[in-house]
C-alpha cells in the first residue's frame, strides 16, 4: 500500500481502489504493447485480424497478471499471519522473562532484608 495505515479505513479502502485502477490500467497498457511487439512480424496478417490477436494477446497477458497478483496477494496473507503470530510468542518470551527476572530481584530482596532484619535482632 501507500503507507496510509493513519488514514480512516474509507480513505484506505478509496486509496486502495485507485491503487487497483492503476495497476489494471499499467497491465492493460503493458499487454497492448507486448501484443504489438508479438504481431509486429505477422505483416501477412491483415488489419481486422492482427486487432484480433493484439486482444486476444492482451486479454491473456491481464488475465495471467491478475492470476499472478492474486498468488501474491494470498503468500503476503500467509507470511502476515506468520509474522503475527512469531510476534505474539515473542512478546509471550519476553514478558516471561520479564516477570522471572522481577521476581528473583524481588525474592533477592527478600532475603536480604530477612538476613539483615535477622542480624540486627
Amino acid at each position: 500500500m501507500t503507507g496510509g495505515d493513519s488514514l480512516p479505513p474509507i480513505a484506505r479502502a478509496l486509496v486502495g481502489e485507485i491503487e487497483g485502477h492503476l495497476l489494471v490500467a499499467a497491465a492493460r497498457a503493458e499487454g497492448r504493447t507486448a501484443a504489438a511487439r508479438f504481431t509486429a512480424p505477422f505483416d501477412w496478417l491483415g488489419d481486422a485480424r492482427r486487432r484480433e490477436v493484439e486482444e486476444r494477446f492482451e486479454a491473456e497477458y491481464l488475465t495471467l497478471a491478475r492470476t499472478s497478483w492474486q498468488r501474491t496477494a494470498e503468500r503476503a496473507g500467509r507470511l502476515r499471519g506468520e509474522y503475527e503470530e512469531r510476534y505474539r510468542a515473542l512478546r509471550r518470551r519476553l514478558l516471561a522473562g520479564f516477570l522471572l527476572g522481577a521476581c528473583a530481584v524481588f525474592g533477592c530482596a527478600g532475603v536480604l532484608v530477612a538476613v539483615l532484619g535477622a542480624g540486627r535482632g
